[in-house]
């Protein structure tokens, strides 16, 4: 396996492992609707009298897949991960976002400054720091909250747990980003593990 050092020319892909039990939402709006409801039909199987919660389920989807894909997103996986009958509600978009949208850096200490000096409302507590990934090389590593959105998040009142990372991909000034997110704050540093454990499988290739 290559690491990030390797790379004289950019990388032709990049690859990540998600657990099993993550659903793969395509971002492409030619076939984004068929994805989604292939996603609605494997969550609601074997539910009866659940349409409105379905169209609601299915709506919050269309919604966050055309999100991502205007924001550069290559990728959108959702958890379908239970611990018995609670649902580990929690996603990963994987984006490379649009060469203006950040100032010209491609070191990494510099986009971690950069970030630092422009907390959101919620990151009072904000963990910011620089990781060093196997494979994928040095990133910037940011953990956050979102304040819940109860109409475009079927009713969660809780804070959003967020775990960026950011990656320069090798020979290039683009960035990679991987935004994690989970409703669960109960269960936030947990999944936060398992966010991180993901995390680290990136390679290029």
């Amino acid at each position: 396996m290559k690491t990030s050092d390797d790379f004289e020319e950019p990388p032709e892909d990049y690859h990540v492992i998600v657990p099993a039990g993550w659903f793969q939402l395509a971002l492409d709006p030619e076939v984004r609707d068929r994805s989604i409801i292939a996603l609605a039909d494997r969550q609601f199987r074997g539910i009866d009298n659940a349409s409105q919660l379905r169209k609601e389920f299915m709506r919050e989807l269309q919604r966050a897949a055309k999100k991502a894909y205007t924001a550069g997103g290559t990728e959108l996986y959702i958890s379908m991960l239970a611990v018995g009958p609670i649902p580990l509600a929690s996603s990963l978009l994987i984006s490379v976002p649009p060469a203006d949208e950040w100032p010209d850096f491609s070191d990494v200490d510099e986009l971690a400054e950069f970030l630092a000096d422009r907390p959101g409302p919620l990151d009072t507590a904000a963990e910011l720091g620089v990781v060093e990934l196997a494979a994928a090389g040095r990133a910037v590593r940011r953990r956050t909250k979102e304040a819940a959105d109860p109409e475009t998040q079927m009713g969660n009142t809780l804070n959003t747990t967020l775990l960026t990372y950011h990656v320069p991909i090798p020979a290039t000034k683009r960035w990679l980003t991987l935004t994690f997110s989970t409703p669960l704050e109960p269960l936030a540093d947990q999944l936060v593990e398992l966010f991180d454990t993901v995390a680290g499988t990136l390679h290029w290739e």
